[in-house]
């Protein structure tokens, strides 16, 4: 999530999935280390909205918001 601009700082988003906030596939993830892969859905309630995602890609360093969002497809609309 962070690599992808998701979110401001990685522990930012450790706390989202140890506080229950992140599924990965449908099912609430508690690691934040998990590995994902290319094809799966990440779902995250963020400030009040909920944004799902679809893994398009990998990047070995975090770029700038152009380069990051072609690592994730956003499904549907965010939900406020």
């Amino acid at each position: 999530m962070w690599h992808a601009r998701v979110v401001k700082a990685r522990t930012s988003a450790a706390e989202l999935v140890e506080s229950g906030h992140v599924r990965i596939n449908g099912t609430r993830e508690k690691s934040p280390g998990h590995a994902i892969k290319i094809g799966d859905v990440i779902t995250v309630a963020l400030d009040r909205t909920v944004r799902v995602l679809k893994v398009t890609g990998f990047n070995e360093r975090r770029g700038d918001a152009a380069s990051a969002r072609v690592l994730y497809e956003e499904l549907g609309e965010r939900k406020e």
